[in-house]
Formats: C-alpha cells, sequence, structure tokens
C-alpha cells in the first residue's frame, strides 16, 4: 500500500472512531447527569441521617426542601433552586477568610427539612483547603441551629490513610450530636490536635494536621456572619 493510501485509511478511521466516541458521550451525558444528582441527593441525605443503604434516593429526597438564601442578609431569595447558577461570587475580604477560600457563592443552595412545627433541621453545602485539595461536603444542624445532625466531605484529594479520612464513617459520626456555637453564638466547633474533648470538639487525625486545621477554619467561617451565621441567627429568631 502506497503512503499516500495509508494516510487516507488512517485519516479515514480517525474520523470514525471521533464520530462514535462523540455519539457515544452524547448518549450517555443524560444518563451521567442523573448519577451525578442521584450521588449529591445521596450525599445530602446522608448528612441529615435519612438514608440507609437500598433507599429509593427520589423518593426519600422529598422530604427536603431545597432554598436560596442570600449571605448578605440571611434571607430567603425568591430564585427558583431548580435554576440557580452558583457562578456569580463575591470576594471574602482578608479579615473574614480564616479558611483561605478566596470567594464564595453569592447565594447559596441550602437544603432544608420542615415538620407541623417548622424547621426540623438545616443541610448547608461548606467548602474547605485541605492539603491538597479543595474539600466540599454537607453539614446538617438541627431545629436548634446549633447542634450537629452529621457532616461529611463528599469530594476531596487528601492523602489517602491520612486527610482521607474525613470520608471516614467512624470519623464523621463524631460530629453527630456536637454543638457548633458556644453560648455567645460564635462558632466554636473545631477537630482537635489529639483526643477531642467536650460538645465542640471532634478527634484529630493523625498525620493530617492541615487537613484538619481547613476543617476547622471553615467551620469559624461558614458559621460565622460572612457565611452562614446571618442565616442560622433568623431561623433561631423565628423570623423566617
Amino acid at each position: 500500500m502506497s503512503n499516500s493510501k495509508t494516510v487516507i485509511v488512517a485519516a479515514v478511521l480517525c474520523i470514525v472512531c471521533s464520530i462514535l466516541v462523540s455519539s457515544v458521550a452524547v448518549g450517555l451525558k443524560p444518563i451521567q447527569m442523573k448519577n451525578k444528582d442521584l450521588d449529591m441527593k445521596k450525599n445530602i441525605l446522608m448528612a441529615a441521617g435519612l438514608y440507609q443503604e437500598g433507599d429509593d434516593i427520589d423518593q426519600k429526597f422529598q422530604s427536603i426542601q431545597p432554598k436560596i438564601v442570600d449571605l448578605s442578609n440571611g434571607q430567603y431569595s425568591d430564585i427558583d433552586p431548580s435554576s440557580y447558577d452558583s457562578t456569580d461570587v463575591v470576594d471574602i475580604p482578608k479579615s473574614e477568610d480564616v479558611a483561605g477560600l478566596g470567594t464564595r457563592p453569592k447565594l447559596a443552595k441550602i437544603y432544608v427539612v420542615e415538620n407541623s412545627d417548622g424547621i426540623e433541621q438545616v443541610i448547608l453545602p461548606v467548602v474547605s483547603k485541605g492539603l491538597w485539595s479543595t474539600m466540599y461536603g454537607f453539614l446538617a444542624l438541627s431545629s436548634d441551629m446549633n447542634t450537629v445532625k452529621g457532616f461529611g466531605y463528599y469530594s476531596q484529594g487528601e492523602t489517602p490513610g491520612l486527610g482521607a479520612e474525613v470520608e471516614n464513617p467512624k470519623w464523621k459520626s463524631q460530629w453527630i450530636g456536637k454543638k457548633v456555637f458556644n453560648d455567645s453564638y460564635q462558632p466554636v466547633m473545631k477537630v482537635a490536635k489529639g483526643t477531642g474533648s467536650g460538645e465542640h470538639e471532634v478527634d484529630g487525625l493523625s498525620g493530617a494536621t492541615i487537613t484538619c486545621t481547613g476543617v476547622t477554619t471553615s467551620m469559624q467561617y461558614w458559621l460565622g456572619n460572612h457565611g452562614y451565621g446571618k442565616y442560622l441567627a433568623a431561623v433561631r429568631g423565628g423570623t423566617l
């Protein structure tokens, strides 16, 4: 076979393969998006303590109501949560940026569980800076907006066996029942350097000092006034 024919055959094969790969990618995209949505819902339910293995995720999620909160004033926005785009961000002032995040969404999509008496719990997205990665998770608080119902990261890239232990179910279970605020409603929840003690600490992770510091500082930020602090105060005060 001549060189020109070889080039033609190779070019045709490349085009055919490209078309096939593109077609498969386009065809699988709806399935991928559906699986991504289900995984997110599952992580929210797990943080809220509302999921058990084998549960119908969509059915369970019907008890949870997404809402959009304007973090600048702690009030609900009238934006439809299903169409919310979190790409609109604001810079975090250096004096407030204890977690080193740089920016945060202008509006936050949170998740609320309500009963006949009002809000039963809220599930708040949190972002933390670890040693190697940005960690994404959810913090669930009970109706007093202080007691932890559940906490966990669903995406992180920390060192396996060290910082990655933030996803260890045993470690995450320590958060349940802890208090994130002191009596003056200042955020005090933290990861201890060793064994946690009292109602505001959980055990540290051996060999993961920077990761643990990132978790602690993110709690200070997100529960403060530049994070969810104003919203939580409004719920406690009964104005929402």
